[in-house]
């Protein structure tokens, strides 16, 4: 497992729409698996689910991404988990931080084009 959190400012569908772009566009075996969606006051909360193949793994790794806002405060969480096969404890763990990658430099690219 890895994992990325970040606060931020911006703007919650932007944002949204920015990570699922760069992630669908950062590899050729990504896909969109599930999401879910939820506004409460002034809270929305996005939940985005994707898998990639990894070549080093010869498996399929998955990353959950959240994204939270209030108005202008932005928080993103990014966890991904697969790609070990290992029985009784994570080997190569290589695709899953790869995977992080496009979402924490999606997110970072987004900060600073903002």
């Amino acid at each position: 497992m890895a994992k990325y959190e970040r606060r931020l400012k911006g703007n919650f569908n932007e944002l949204l729409n920015w990570l699922h772009n760069d992630i669908m566009n950062g590899s050729s075996s990504v896909s969109y698996e599930d999401g879910s969606d939820i506004r409460m006051g002034d809270a929305n909360v996005a939940v985005r689910v994707y898998e990639r193949y990894s070549m080093t793994g010869g498996n399929r790794v998955s990353m959950n991404v959240t994204v939270t806002g209030a108005g202008e405060e932005l928080f993103v969480s990014a966890i991904t988990s697969g790609g070990s096969q290992a029985v009784f404890f994570k080997l190569n763990t290589i695709g899953e931080e790869t995977f992080l990658e496009l979402c924490s430099n999606s997110v970072e690219n987004y900060i600073q084009n903002r």
